[in-house]
């Protein structure tokens, strides 16, 4: 059986397309042979209707109704097996769409959990940073108070 590599979106459509064209070309052959032979065992069978008596004919028409059927059969199944090369890849390409949009979907979750926590934290470094700016401001104005208290203590001397 065939094996074709992987693409993005399934299997390499290159390799899938030559395969699919050998097997048409590989059909088509085994169509125009099977006319030909087809053709050959219905002159052999007029030749053989002139000639009853000629035994070796009738092998040969034998053979070849023998080679007909083989051949239909042939046919039938390279139809079939490209059929199920057909199925099988579109079943494989449908699972590995489903899994890759597994994976965004999981991608996607954890990129909005981690955009949260940064939030969060970013949040919360805000509400830090005004806490600090009220705390420093608080330490100068009482270092100004003290400022002005040691003047007004100066003063007094």
């Amino acid at each position: 059986m065939q094996k074709f590599s992987r693409t993005l979106h399934g299997y390499n459509p290159d390799e899938v397309n030559n395969f699919l064209d050998e097997v048409i070309s590989k059909v088509e052959k085994m169509i125009e042979s099977n006319r030909q032979k087809n053709e050959e065992i219905l002159l052999l069978k007029n030749e053989l209707a002139k000639r009853k008596d000629n035994k070796e004919l009738e092998d040969k028409a034998r053979k070849f109704d023998e080679l007909e059927t083989t051949l239909n059969k042939a046919i039938v199944m390279a139809e079939d097996t490209g059929e199920h090369i057909r199925r099988v890849a579109k079943q494989e390409r449908d699972l590995i769409l489903e899994e890759a949009r597994k994976n965004a979907s999981i991608i996607i979750n954890d990129a909005l959990v981690r955009s949260e926590k940064i939030e969060y934290e970013a949040s919360l470094l805000r509400k830090n940073i005004i806490m600090f700016k009220r705390k420093l401001k608080n330490n100068l104005e009482e270092q100004l108070k003290m400022i002005d208290d040691i003047e007004v203590i100066e003063e007094l001397e």
